[in-house]
């Protein structure tokens, strides 16, 4: 079963005929909401809003261990993620990104399930974070549906809640990173060590700091007109990608 990672834009899915939620309690606490299950293009789909039903939870209160231990606890078999983004370079608002890597610039986050006395030491391969099978699904879900997704992007995982100084875009910029984020990571990290096929898909809603029309300031109002349309097109690019796994299902 896919289960869909709501981020800021998308507390719910729409077109998803919701059968029941469910309260799932965790060795990690409590996951950010309740998670709602039901059908999606007549396939069995799971939703969790990342900040919670009423986007009262900021990125770095997150508790992601506890979400992603409830979507497997729950049944989950592979997690798409989305998330809104700023453009460093390469693209421009209200486009659409499947990114490919990461940079982790987070701090004071809870990186990991094997934490504490006496837990066993893991180390995950990360080379990859993205999972190739459901980024291909994804993409050829676009085309199905006729949406432009960017194929590739490196995505830069901040602290938040506040948004960056243009000094910091050029540094992320100097790294390598061409989108920048708040909810990139712990997440994918933590799917890897589960073993649960991840991928993002990111809404650009503003240039970066220091970039385009955020050369002065980043226009708040901007954002939330371009995450209006951007999160329509993701909820149809959802249901195309759920029904192509649906159909190569045995």
């Amino acid at each position: 079963m896919l289960a869909i990672i709501g981020g800021t834009g998308l507390t719910r899915l729409s077109n998803l005929a919701v059968a029941h939620r469910e309260v799932v309690r965790t060795p990690f606490g409590e996951p950010s909401a309740a998670l709602v299950l039901g059908k999606l293009a007549g396939h069995d789909t799971m939703f969790l809003a990342r900040h919670g039903h009423g986007h009262t939870i900021p990125p770095h209160r997150v508790n992601y261990r506890a979400n992603l231990w409830a979507l497997k606890q729950a049944g989950a078999t592979a997690i798409l993620a989305v998330a809104s983004v700023g453009a460093i370079r390469g693209a421009k608002p209200g486009g659409l990104v499947l990114p490919h890597q990461i940079i982790d610039y987070t701090w004071g986050r809870q990186q990991t399930f094997f934490d504490g006395n006496g837990a066993q030491v893991v180390h995950a391969d990360f080379t990859h974070p993205y999972d190739d099978g459901l980024r291909a699904v994804c993409l050829a879900a676009a085309v199905d549906a006729k949406i432009a997704l960017a194929d590739g992007g490196i995505y830069a995982a901040v602290n938040g809640p506040r948004l960056e100084t243009a000094a910091e875009i050029d540094r992320m910029e100097r790294d390598g990173a061409t989108l920048v984020g708040m909810t990139g990571m712990p997440e994918a990290g933590l799917a890897r060590e589960i073993g649960m096929p991840y991928a993002s898909v990111c809404v650009v809603v503003n240039h970066a700091a220091g970039r385009g029309d955020s050369a002065e300031r980043i226009s708040l109002e901007g954002i939330a007109r371009v995450l209006e349309t951007g999160m329509d097109r993701v909820r149809t690019l959802i249901e195309h990608a759920i029904a192509r796994i649906g159909r190569a299902a045995p």
